[in-house]
């Protein structure tokens, strides 16, 4: 393991990322309070969502350029920052257009979060341990909503749903402090050993971080393109799964008390598995497998976990459909880890982060989209009474969506080779 410090930056974005996925999962959580508040219906909680993935898809874009000319810690930290204020002001919200506001500004800010990760990532492992470290990371986005029905739900029945945003949105300024004091690149890094870097550079070549990269030239590369598409196909699936569970399980009958146990379940599920889905990709390049065979192998697997996702419409039991999208949204989170890892299997560490916000504008797209479409779907089907009619329909895409993005994807990265930029 040639030293341990790589994993207490592990720490660092494992947490961020969970900070980050609560304050994602607050306003679903919310929505049965809020819903009745604001009198809500399907199209404006779908358009609340709409405006967060809007500005999420330029957040993300516009992320990645500025993480990549900035540097992991002082982009991450800037990211942090700003998404914790976004989400405190929610607290201060008294309208509808109110919380367009509030939600387009924290996705505005959130979008930063993977870019830099991912980045992080690319300096503090060497290849063999990255679709782990990934995976660790990714599990964040599961471990996020399993905290938060407790925190959120909790403060909103004992206080009020105010409160919620207000402790949730504090909790990013206490990581602040962690990452300024911890985090620095391993070469510049004093709690670092000597031997621990070189393992971590082992096969690495060490990128000119003053060379900046145009965005056409990642643009004309294939590589970039297949990112996009995996990206745009099938991240709408995970904000369906983060925005419409718990309206989904309360549309199956539970109270919004009940549907706290569930949703611990699916994402308890989905943690332990992203995590194991990064590992058997890092087991199979140490067992000698090609980076191109260890990852698509892995991926693959996660389209098959994926697919049952479809049969729900033939389940009468709620909590077989519960299992049944645990296991489907655990493999959104191993496909997303392997994904994000193929970008620095095949770009150098200085575009990383571009490529990536290139490939979350396209998730954040695909999310825009879904979001219209779920909520106008569901209102057509709530008006015939027949609203579970819809989620039928909306599993059966979901699974369809990973189907048709692993099979773009390996035709444009078909070798996943070194990319020239």
């Amino acid at each position: 393991m040639k030293g341990k410090y790589r994993y207490t930056i592990l720490g660092l974005l494992f947490l961020a990322t969970t900070i980050n996925y609560i304050d994602r999962q607050i306003i679903g959580l919310l929505k049965p309070i809020l819903e009745k508040e604001f009198q809500w219906t399907e199209k404006d909680y779908a358009n609340i969502v709409f405006w967060f993935q809007v500005m999420y898809a330029i957040g993300y874009l516009l992320a990645g350029r500025f993480i990549d000319k900035a540097g992991s810690k002082i982009g991450y930290g800037m990211a942090v920052l700003w998404w914790s204020i976004a989400e405190l002001a929610h607290a201060f919200v008294r309208s509808t257009f109110g919380f367009k506001i509030a939600r387009g500004a924290l996705g505005f800010t959130e979008g930063g979060n993977l870019p830099a990760a991912i980045k992080s990532i690319a300096e503090w492992f060497p290849v063999r341990e990255r679709s782990f470290a990934s995976g660790f990371m990714i599990s964040g986005t599961t471990v996020g909503p399993i905290i938060a029905p407790a925190i959120v739900l909790g403060l909103a029945n004992h206080y009020s749903w105010r409160i919620s945003f207000v402790v949730t949105g504090a909790l990013g300024f206490l990581w602040l402090i962690a990452w300024y004091f911890l985090y620095d690149r391993p070469e510049r890094s004093r709690r670092i050993s000597k031997e621990e870097l070189a393992y971590i550079n082992d096969g690495n070549v060490l990128p000119n971080e003053n060379t900046k990269v145009p965005v056409v030239t990642l643009l004309n590369k294939k590589a970039t393109w297949g990112f996009f598409i995996a990206t745009f196909l099938t991240d709408p699936v995970w904000w369906f799964y983060l925005f419409w569970l718990p309206s989904y399980l309360t549309s199956n009958g539970m109270s919004k008390t009940e549907i706290a146990f569930p949703l611990t379940v699916v994402y308890a599920v989905t943690a332990m598995l992203s995590i194991a889905g990064g590992w058997v990709s890092s087991y199979f390049i140490k067992r000698g497998w090609s980076i191109n065979r260890s990852r698509k192998t892995t991926m693959l697997v996660a389209v098959c976990m994926a697919l049952p996702v479809m049969l729900i419409r033939f389940s009468d039991n709620v909590w077989i459909s519960v299992m049944i999208i645990a296991v489907a949204a655990a493999a959104q989170t191993i496909w997303k880890g392997i994904l994000l890892t193929t970008i620095t299997d095949q770009f150098p560490r200085k575009a990383v982060s571009s490529v990536s916000g290139i490939g979350g504008l396209g998730g954040a797209v695909g999310g825009m989209l879904a979001a219209e479409g779920v909520g106008i779907l569901l209102d057509a089907y709530k008006t015939g009474n027949n609203i579970q009619g819809g989620y039928n329909l909306i599993f059966v895409l979901c699974g369809l969506a990973y189907i048709i993005a692993i099979s773009l994807f390996h035709v444009l990265s078909p070798q996943l080779k070194k990319v020239e930029v």
